[in-house]
């Protein structure tokens, strides 16, 4: 998707037995300027949903406080926490009705629920496609190629994770505009983590 709409950055989602791995990179550039080597693109809604992004940062912290928002009001409202494909479909009624001055991110959509994990990838009018993993971005072939000759159904999650920072860190390596360090999120049945993974650079 990385070609249709000129977006910078790279995010790739695992979805496996046990759970989900979202991960994305770091840098903002504009152009061949680096505006930042610390921007957040991976955000936990709760702890059984997060998102990750490729895009414009400004539209990625709208679209994560929305979804948010939304899941906090739903579960105050039903006392229950909403479904993975819930908070997916509103977000794609959100983008969707803004196709004209749209958002410019895609987004994948990672969490777990009743029915298990999910993985749901979003382009930047709203299409809903799961699926068991995907790139997103200007770095999403290069990190493609590595989830498929890696990518196992049945790997332990923390197998899964190191499979996602190794597609990104991949990424970073060719692509101009990744970079900057990788932030991942797993979600399980124990809840939603971060972490932070630094990298060393060569010159």
């Amino acid at each position: 998707m990385g070609e249709e709409v000129p977006v910078g950055a790279t995010a790739v989602g695992l979805k496996v037995k046990d759970g989900v791995v979202l991960a994305a990179e770091k840098r903002v550039s504009y152009g061949f300027y680096t505006l930042s080597m610390s921007a957040k693109k991976v955000f936990i809604v709760n702890e059984r949903l997060a998102l990750a992004s490729a895009g414009i940062v400004a539209d990625m912290q709208a679209l994560a406080k929305i979804l948010k928002v939304n899941a906090m009001a739903y579960e105050l409202e039903t006392r229950r926490k909403p479904s993975v494909h819930a908070m997916a479909k509103l977000l794609s009624v959100i983008m969707f009705n803004r196709r004209f001055m749209p958002f410019f991110a895609e987004v994948l959509v990672g969490g777990i629920d009743d029915e298990g994990p999910h993985l749901i990838v979003m382009d930047t009018l709203g299409s809903l496609i799961e699926d068991d993993y995907a790139a997103l971005g200007t770095g999403a072939k290069l990190a493609i190629a590595v989830l498929d000759s890696g990518y196992r159904s049945d790997m332990p999650l923390e197998e899964a994770k190191k499979l996602a920072i190794n597609a990104i860190r991949a990424a970073i390596e060719r692509d101009p505009v990744s970079g900057g360090g990788i932030n991942a999120v797993t979600i399980d049945s124990k809840g939603a983590r971060e972490e932070e993974i630094r990298l060393q650079f060569k010159f």
